[in-house]
């Protein structure tokens, strides 16, 4: 198995960072290898894999916003149409088992089919895109390299997909720094950070900053996009208005927040769950009366939350768009 460091490529050894669980993905059925991942990159920024040809992953998940959408609350696919959730960031893939907002994708190998075939996306299918690639100057002798022979099939074209995901990790934070004791908080930076680890850390779990579990967390429903969340896979009405739990890292590039993207900025997460909650009889338990966040506390948690900010991985040239692969090429 090889692994990918968090600043840039480390092909020779295995790697995690020393402060995170366990990987849950299955290297062993999809091995990382350098022609890989960079097959997966080209694939991951071009707009073939769209109906139109106009649309790419990279389209919803901007490298310089951490792999999430900010040019809109809600997703933007092919002739302009919008989607009814807002595109997640995409990063630390390999520490996650369930995928979109409701838990629909249960491997990542297999999380690229939905943006493919949503008609608001990107409104193609895997046959028309294996076509294409397979016709295509570029891909054939890409593939040739990474799999041992030119052919183009969607196993292949998502695993390679799933070998450039995985190496998004972002781990090279202050907040990283400081738990591998290269840093240390401010005061400001550490009054937060115990403000977090009492009202937060339950969801969003350290050092993943997410539980990877599906909460209602007292938003009322969006009228206009009628989404129940988890409840649409489940049919369970425990999971009305449960979304899952989304990570708190690079919260500085991700905004608007929120599944549908209706807060623009922290300091409206910050007034939603200070409130009075009881816009949802299922919401979690610990939000039934808000959570006890003043001036000086919302200003002191910011500053923790700030720590998240991970500028190497937003700027890591390797992971942005190939252009001595995909310029002028097609």
């Amino acid at each position: 198995m090889v692994m990918i460091s968090w600043i840039g490529f480390q092909f020779d050894e295995v790697y995690s960072p020393p402060h995170f669980p366990k990987p849950a993905y299955p290297f062993e059925e999809n091995p990382l290898t350098r022609d890989g991942i960079q097959l997966g990159r080209a694939l991951f920024y071009d707009n073939l894999l769209s109906a139109n040809n106009m649309v790419s992953c990279a389209s919803c998940h901007s490298v310089y916003n951490a792999f999430a959408h900010t040019d809109h609350a809600l997703s933007h696919g092919i002739d302009d149409r919008i989607g009814k959730r807002n595109a997640p960031a995409l990063m630390n893939l390999a520490w996650q088992k369930r995928f979109m907002w409701d838990g629909a994708i249960h491997h990542l190998d297999m999380q690229a089919l939905a943006p493919i075939a949503h008609q608001d996306e990107m409104g193609s299918s895997i046959a028309e895109v294996t076509q294409k690639l397979q016709a295509s100057k570029v891909y054939p002798p890409l593939f040739e390299a990474a799999w041992g022979s030119p052919e183009v099939t969607g196993e292949r074209v998502l695993k390679s997909l799933s070998q450039f995901m995985l190496t998004l990790v972002s781990a090279g934070s202050k907040y990283d720094r400081v738990k591998l004791h290269q840093a240390q908080f401010t005061e400001q930076e550490a009054r937060g950070y115990e403000i977090f680890k009492a009202h937060c850390n339950s969801c969003h779990t350290e050092p993943l900053f997410t539980s990877n579990e599906f909460k209602n967390n007292g938003l009322p429903v969006n009228q206009a996009l009628n989404d129940m969340g988890r409840y649409g896979i489940t049919q369970n009405i425990d999971d009305s208005l449960c979304f899952k739990v989304p990570t708190l890292r690079n919260l500085k590039y991700t905004y608007p927040y929120m599944h549908d993207g209706r807060f623009e900025t922290l300091s409206e997460v910050m007034r939603h769950y200070s409130g009075s909650l009881r816009n949802a009889a299922k919401q979690d338990a610990q939000l039934s009366k808000g959570l006890p966040l003043g001036g000086n506390a919302k200003v002191d948690l910011t500053a923790f939350l700030l720590t998240l900010s991970d500028s190497a991985f937003v700027f890591n040239p390797n992971l942005a768009f190939p252009r001595e692969i995909l310029l002028n090429n097609h």
